[in-house]
């Protein structure tokens, strides 16, 4: 019987870190970076209510490199008006079909710290199209999956 039969069932290893989800407490660990980070908040103490201002021209800069013309302010436009709605990690990640990030990737790193030093992170800005594209927040989408693919997260969603 090899050494992994023995790992607690909490215990989930991705490639170079792990982590252990027990009494509402997780424990990321990057073995190479030293890089640990905890979970055992709620969801108002990570999530700002709103979206930032400046979250809008970035979702706009994001949009212009897809969409021609107007198009791109008239989406910014419409998610400045929606109403913010609580949807999974996993399931951005998947409907968006974009790959989960690494942990430690600069940006995911960043969130993660930020989540553990209180900093609220903003809510994500979603398009609906023929796949969910993250028009803002993918590096928020997945911090927050690697401190539990099941935290709700705020969006903003719009159609095209």
């Amino acid at each position: 019987m090899g050494s992994e039969s023995r790992l607690p069932s909490n215990l989930k290893i991705y490639g170079e870190f792990f982590h252990v989800f027990s009494a509402g407490i997780l424990i990321l660990f990057l073995p190479k970076t030293g890089f640990m980070a905890t979970k055992n908040k709620s969801y108002t103490e990570i999530w700002l209510k709103d979206p930032r201002d400046s979250n809008y021209p970035a979702a706009r800069d994001y949009l212009d490199l897809l969409f021609s013309g107007e198009k791109p302010v008239k989406i910014v436009q419409r998610l400045k008006k929606c109403d913010t709605i609580l949807k999974k990690a996993k399931d951005i990640l998947r409907a968006s079909e974009l790959p989960l990030l690494p942990p430690d990737n600069i940006h995911v790193k960043d969130n993660i710290e930020k989540v553990n030093s209180g900093i609220k992170l903003s809510p994500v800005l979603l398009v609906r199209s023929h796949k969910l594209i993250i028009a803002d927040g993918y590096h928020r989408v997945c911090s927050i999956y690697y401190l539990s693919e099941d935290l709700d997260i705020p969006c903003r969603i719009t159609y095209m």
